[in-house]
């Protein structure tokens, strides 16, 4: 495991474990329901993901089981909009936290402790918002979410996230004031 020399006080503000797809096909004009997916507590197995979640030990999510979402990207797209309050467990990430960058643990390796095991992490590629986004958040909220949707993470230890209080350790250094913030990914060069 990578040192995680930063530290800071986050909050587990969601949870959410699916164990089927909510948003399939088309989106329609209509919320699915979501009934049971809203959770206080989740277990989190190392090579596996979010325990009952329906990406849960699935060779192709292997390094993407579990998602993480800055309960702050939702709050900057609400204002934007002009939309109100919008709940970010519509958005569909298995954690929501409030305080932390999460955008730049892209590629990084970090933690959450809850006090229930350290669940270790490495950030992976963006979690992409999907159309859906524009019927259960508000119109816009697909396009306005691209770059702040989350990041996919690959399990690295279990343990168990609940919400409320959490220390988030990370590799590298983070500003909490810009959890809400879009990050562009760059184009890689051509060579």
């Amino acid at each position: 495991m990578t040192e995680l020399p930063y530290r800071y006080d986050v909050e587990v503000v969601g949870l959410l474990v699916s164990p089927v797809h909510r948003y399939d096909g088309r989106p329609a004009g209509v919320v699915p329901p979501q009934d049971g997916d809203r959770v206080e507590e989740v277990e989190v197995r190392a090579g596996h993901g979010v325990v009952g979640d329906r990406y849960a030990g699935r060779p192709a999510h292997r390094d993407a089981a579990v998602t993480v979402l800055a309960a702050e990207s939702v709050e900057a797209l609400a204002a934007e909009l002009g939309a109100g309050a919008l709940d970010p467990l519509l958005a569909r990430r298995n954690v929501v936290l409030r305080g932390a960058e999460v955008e730049a643990l892209r590629g990084a390796e970090f933690s959450l402790d809850c006090g229930e095991g350290v669940v270790v992490l490495r950030g992976g590629r963006p979690a992409n918002p999907c159309a859906w986004l524009d019927t259960v958040l508000a119109p816009g909220a697909h396009r306005g979410m691209r770059g702040r949707a989350g990041v996919r993470c690959a399990p690295l230890g279990d343990g168990v996230l609940r919400l409320g209080p959490a220390v988030l350790a990370s590799a590298v250094p983070l500003d909490p004031a810009r959890a809400g913030e879009v990050h562009r990914v760059l184009p890689r060069p051509r060579g």
